[in-house]
């Protein structure tokens, strides 16, 4: 497609000689801000691809992909219910049915709100988003009457360690003729866990099963909600709809994560996109400097243009010169923005950590960003799509460039010489 004489020259025209900076210098810039563009798109893609993964996996694995439960009233005959769940298979991989409840957490001068929830012994070995994240303490001592288990950053703040006592008290009291009593008890806390999610690891007080039933006045037949993740959460529709099949009380309902959680993640989907649209704009700035360093390079060129024609240069030999000039700012900055992005993307927590060290600032505070490290995804795909882009928009700029070049009148402008 481009032969060697317009090789040659467009790499002489790229070569900027005394008298011609400043073309070569808007040249730089462009593919300077190419390289940045095309950077910038794919860490900030990758991050925003990390943020929802992560997300969605602590969504479901701390919640479930389902959740069984009855309109203000407790599940009761749980065990009937969970025995009927099992029975869908393969959609269905466990069931943990739950005692829930919202209590005052206290403890020497801490005090704080928090949810309780009660599992049983096994649940919690199952409950892999919880069992796989223990930093101190035994499940095996997570049994009894007066165990709980809390997360790291509540153990923090409160200066909690195993066998410290922790004062629960339930708002939902018992009625006496001096009025209703909140129910007040004290346990000691046997596991400590970090949930790598700072609400859980902040708010979330867990507790055996029939410890919770009991403090809760539930009975020993009855639960708040079912719990139920299945064998694959982005299909999770079918699984429902058995399971609600399956359950003999019409007045329970089954709610999975799309309805409960899909709201939130598509407002980060919207988010992401939004930031693809703004971000696309520092390449396409940057592809106008490609436009107008080509035009000043046309104009300071147009002696040369007009020598080459009347030497038998075609018109069709100087545009692709031109497009070779353009080309090369979009090509080289495409690709060194593209191996700087992906090379930032995939060592992205280790230069936070490096910039938090160096600073000595927190610079991705869990209270607010609720992940404890900033999560990077590559989606191999979007990289090629904005290696496209970029290309193609780089290209695209060159055209009209190179289009004047081409129409440039050898008589006219030796004329005007």
């Amino acid at each position: 497609m481009f032969g060697r004489f317009e090789r040659m020259v467009a790499g002489r025209y790229l070569r900027a000689r005394r008298g011609e900076r400043f073309a070569s210098i808007i040249a730089i810039f462009s593919l300077i801000g190419i390289a940045l563009g095309v950077a910038t798109l794919i860490i900030v893609m990758s991050v925003m691809n990390g943020f929802k993964a992560d997300l969605m996996g602590r969504i479901l694995g701390l919640h479930g992909d389902l959740t069984v439960y009855g309109y203000g009233r407790p599940i009761e005959a749980y065990e009937n219910d969970v025995a009927a769940i099992r029975q869908v298979v393969p959609g269905v991989k466990s069931v943990i049915p739950m005692a829930q409840g919202t209590v005052l957490v206290e403890a020497g001068r801490f005090s704080s709100g928090a949810e309780m929830q009660g599992v049983s012994q096994q649940s919690l070995r199952d409950w892999t988003a919880l069992s796989s994240g223990i930093i101190a303490g035994s499940l095996n001592d997570f049994t009894g009457d007066n165990a709980v288990a809390i997360g790291t950053t509540m153990a923090d703040r409160a200066g909690l360690t195993i066998g410290s006592p922790i004062t629960l008290l339930s708002p939902d009291g018992q009625a006496t003729p001096f009025g209703t009593m909140p129910r007040v008890k004290t346990y000691h806390v046997a596991v400590i866990f970090d949930a790598n999610w700072n609400d859980y690891n902040s708010s979330i007080v867990l507790m055996p099963l029939p410890a919770a039933q009991k403090f809760l006045m539930l009975g020993p037949s009855a639960v708040s909600l079912i719990q139920v993740s299945t064998a694959d959460p982005s299909n999770v529709q079918p699984t429902r709809k058995a399971i609600a099949a399956r359950l003999e009380d019409p007045r329970l309902r089954v709610l999975d994560w799309t309805q409960s959680a899909n709201g939130f993640l598509d407002a980060v989907t919207v988010e992401q996109n939004v930031m693809f649209l703004i971000l696309t704009l520092i390449i396409l700035v940057a592809a106008f400097n490609v436009i107008s360093s080509l035009i000043m390079m046309v104009k300071d060129k147009t002696r040369d243009i007009a020598v080459l024609r009347t030497l038998g240069a075609s018109r069709g030999a100087i545009m692709r010169i031109f497009l070779m000039c353009g080309a090369s700012v979009g090509i080289v900055g495409t690709v060194a923005g593209s191996a700087l992005g992906i090379a930032f993307a995939l060592n992205i927590e280790r230069i936070r950590q490096w910039l938090q060290s160096l600073t000595g600032t927190n610079l991705f505070n869990p209270e607010v960003y609720f992940l404890e490290r900033l999560p990077a995804k590559l989606v191999w795909s979007q990289v090629w799509e904005v290696i496209g882009m970029s290309l193609v928009l780089s290209l695209l700029a060159t055209l009209y460039p190179s289009w004047r070049a081409a129409r440039t009148d050898p008589i006219e402008a030796l004329r005007h010489e």
